[in-house]
């Protein structure tokens, strides 16, 4: 749920060209009104938008994420061999998450589904969780591991970097499931899809 201000607002700063459509917005609301309240206004309602639009598509990326491997762990992340999922728990709480999802084509692990409970970050579990995921990769002979990120928090970067991961990509204007693509959707949510690989052998 922090990804709804985090999109909203915080994202605004990784994209130029949607800055520069809201100001020339600005310029054309007092062109046409001459009203410096209207336009004073404007800020507000452009970032109304983007909340709306942000809560609007995240809440529909966790639904489905909750109706598809989220709803059942162990049929997408336990059985299927190459695979698997941990969780950190911690004075009997449930503070972190991830998984590991094995792909026999390319022999590549995909680390998925990261997350810490923000009121235990800081304490180290976030990176003990990935190199869980590492050490697994390493024990079923997997030759690197990769991600994909829309996480806006340099943190978040941080830390997978700090893991010995590369940054190989970027996308910009990624669909998450569930968006429909419309051009008020595109004009008040953008998200960037980082991707980020760790070779841990040469095939």
């Amino acid at each position: 749920m922090e990804r709804i201000p985090n999109t909203a607002f915080r994202g605004l700063k990784q994209q130029p060209l949607t800055q520069l459509l809201y100001g020339l917005l600005a310029v054309m609301c007092f062109v046409v009104t001459k009203s410096f309240l209207l336009t004073c206004c404007l800020p507000i309602f452009l970032m109304g938008m983007r909340y709306y639009f942000s809560r609007k598509v995240i809440l529909h990326y966790l639904d489905c994420a909750l109706h598809t491997d989220m709803s059942d762990i162990e049929q997408y992340y336990m059985k299927p061999p190459g695979s698997c999922f941990w969780v950190a728990v911690l004075d009997g709480n449930v503070v972190g998450i991830v998984a590991a999802r094995g792909n026999e084509e390319d022999n590549t692990v995909e680390l998925r589904r990261m997350s810490v409970d923000s009121n235990y970050r800081g304490k180290g579990i976030a990176k003990a969780l990935g190199r869980k995921v590492l050490e697994f990769a390493m024990l079923n002979n997997y030759s690197s591991v990769v991600l994909g990120t829309t996480a806006v928090k340099m943190a978040a970067h941080k830390l997978y970097e700090s893991l010995g991961f590369k940054h190989v990509g970027v996308v910009e204007h990624y669909a998450l499931p569930g968006m429909t693509r419309s051009l008020l959707e595109r004009m008040f949510f953008q998200v960037r899809y980082h991707r980020y690989r760790l070779q841990l052998r040469e095939e």
